[in-house]
């Protein structure tokens, strides 16, 4: 019998419909979990993974059990996990710890129920599982080779792990790839973003004021849906080229607070602690919407929302009204929070089947590989070509190849001008 600790097993058939039907949209992990199942090249390997507990996250560890590997499952965010898709999981035979709705206190003992179980590589998104490794359980650093991170928020951390001199295992950044955050980042929490904001209030966007946090992948591509559904948007950055780069896109540009009085709704997707503080709410009009897109519930300061507030109501599922002193109504959504994942069920298959083509071809590879250094490395070029590739064939697409005299001219310096 394998261990698992789920809300509730008899959800089971509702969660293997929902696997069945991300499935059907995932050709490239498809086309790889049938190379796992003849070459099985992770027999024998425990893999740890935190992370989101969704439809599209089942496939990839079907993928990964197809190739040999025993997976060990928890959850990367609270309110993330969808608790069909862990029954069906747990019933099928994967070792899960999730449940939606866990304490801090629930979380981590999850993340140290996979720990104990002595990952031999490990799969992260938001590198609270590796950095629990290296914090608090030492001593099972001696049987991980390596790892891979999944989100721009685990990146970050991880990098200023190996800055430190903290990194004990080699990581390969899956976040940093093409066939992720060009389509992971910008297309999927795009439209993911939209979707829990929706969900969450079933609000008009046409015509509201629409502030956007930060101006990197993600944040594009919420921009994009926003002000493809009519809205007014505003960029906020502190990078001067991708405040540039907001401008050229066509988007207003300005320091939050001056945003502050103008936005109607206002998502985070940066990061970074506290991007929407104390002084910003003050100024905010009454019925603004907060939202996050970021890995951590740390982009809008919750406690400084708390302290201006003198009530605090649930309006309906994900929507919670504050009430300020001077009478001003702030709404925050998904408890801050994730909301694409709490609200809603996080990116489309289709983007996700590239972004965990990318975890399962790394595992092979991290496993196959001698001799790296701990420190954070970026997805081979192979596999993110190979992965494009394997896409653009379950899309029935074709492409042009190089023919041998435009090769020879690419490698060579010596022809120019004719």
């Amino acid at each position: 019998m394998n261990e698992y600790k789920v809300k509730d097993i008899g959800l089971a058939d509702e969660g293997e419909l929902l696997i069945e039907w991300a499935e059907a949209h995932m050709p490239v992990l498809r086309q790889i979990r049938q190379r796992f199942q003849r070459e099985r090249p992770l027999e024998g390997v425990r893999i740890g993974a935190c992370l989101h507990v969704t439809k599209e996250t089942a496939v990839l560890v079907k993928t990964l059990e197809a190739g040999g590997a025993e997976v060990y499952l928890c959850a990367s965010n609270p309110l993330s996990t969808q608790d069909e898709v862990a029954a069906a999981l747990a019933r099928a035979g994967t070792h899960v710890y999730a449940w939606r709705g866990e304490t801090t206190e629930e979380y981590y003992w999850c993340i140290n129920r996979v720990i104990d179980h002595r990952p031999m590589l490990t799969m992260d998104d938001g590198a609270d599982l590796v950095s629990t490794l290296h914090s608090k359980r030492t001593e099972a650093l001696e049987d991980v080779k390596g790892g891979s991170e999944e989100t721009t928020t685990g990146v970050i951390r991880l990098r200023a792990m190996a800055a430190d001199g903290a990194l004990r295992y080699p990581i390969i950044a899956v976040n940093d790839t093409y066939t992720k955050y060009l389509f992971d980042n910008r297309y999927g929490t795009g439209q993911s973003t939209i979707d829990g904001i929706l969900r969450a209030t079933a609000i008009l966007l046409a015509g509201k004021t629409f502030v956007v946090c930060g101006y990197g992948w993600c944040s594009r591509g919420i921009a994009m849906r926003a002000k493809g559904m009519g809205a007014n948007v505003i960029v906020t950055e502190v990078n001067p080229l991708r405040a540039l780069e907001a401008v050229m896109d066509g988007f207003r540009v300005m320091p939050l607070i001056k945003a502050a009085p103008l936005g109607d709704i206002f998502v985070t997707a940066t990061g970074n602690i506290n991007v929407i503080d104390r002084r910003h709410m003050e100024l905010m009009k009454d019925g603004a919407i907060l939202a996050n897109a970021g890995h951590f519930n740390v982009e809008i300061n919750l406690k400084a929302l708390e302290e201006l507030s003198v009530s605090k109501r649930r309006i309906r599922p994900n929507l919670e009204e504050y009430r300020l002193r001077d009478g001003r109504r702030l709404y925050l959504l998904a408890e801050g929070r994730l909301v694409n994942l709490a609200a809603a069920e996080g990116h489309p298959s289709e983007v996700m089947d590239m972004s965990f083509s990318n975890q399962a071809l790394v595992a092979e590879y991290l496993w196959k590989t001698e001799g790296l250094e701990p420190k954070v490395y970026d997805v081979p070029r192979e596999i993110d070509e190979t992965v494009a590739r394997l896409k653009l064939r379950g899309m029935g697409i074709e492409i042009d190849e190089l023919t041998e005299e435009q090769r020879r001219y690419l490698q060579s310096w010596r022809e120019g001008t004719i």
